[in-house]
């Protein structure tokens, strides 16, 4: 897509904050965050919503879920067990589709929220 800005960012036209890169995806820390952690995963493929990946995505969706635990312990929000079994931590991962879903760039893009409360605007 010529205009759209993930992309951009893919092609390394527009600089970003990358946390995570491979062959498929990209991981950048969002430049007006809504938490102390937040990160947005995107396809390196132009897909514009969620709604517009099909059975071939499949992977590439397991695999950009899959990375949100590994990004959250790096960025010190990871779900921890402590001896007696009690969970700490945690974060909260959001796919926003089409304009009633908030989705404001069309590209498919994953966010992982973490750290202290309250976050701007994210609800529980």
């Amino acid at each position: 897509m010529d205009n759209c800005i993930f992309c951009k960012i893919v092609a390394k036209q527009i600089p970003a904050n990358v946390v995570y890169e491979d062959e498929a995806l990209l991981a950048f820390k969002d430049i007006n965050p809504a938490a102390p952690v937040h990160l947005l995963v995107i396809p390196k493929e132009h897909i514009d919503t969620l709604s517009d990946a099909t059975e071939a995505h499949t992977a590439l969706l397991g695999k950009m879920l899959a990375l949100a635990p590994k990004l959250a312990a790096e960025h010190g929000v990871g779900v921890t067990v402590d001896a007696q079994g009690k969970r700490s931590g945690g974060y909260k991962t959001l796919i926003n589709s089409g304009p009633n879903g908030g989705q404001e760039v069309y590209h498919l893009h994953l966010h992982m929220y973490g750290g202290p409360r309250p976050w701007r605007g994210l609800g529980t």
